[in-house]
């Protein structure tokens, strides 16, 4: 595999397993403060997994020209 294609899976990975972490904590955070444990609903899974696939789209665009 190419160094730029090594180096890139690997960025990705790390950004993506700390924007994890984080929102992990943001949802601790959150249950701490309501006192409860985090819930989620099937529509909370949908709308995430929606963000998710449009932030992955605006990633994949970012390296394409609209001319």
């Amino acid at each position: 595999m190419e160094s730029w294609k090594t180096k890139t899976l690997i960025i990705g990975g790390i950004l993506g397993a700390i924007s994890g972490t984080v929102a992990a904590y943001m949802m601790i955070q959150r249950a701490e403060e309501k006192k409860q444990r985090p819930h989620l609903t099937a529509g909370d899974g949908v709308k995430v997994g929606l963000g998710v696939l449009g932030v992955l789209r605006l990633i994949a665009d970012m390296g394409t020209s609209k001319s």
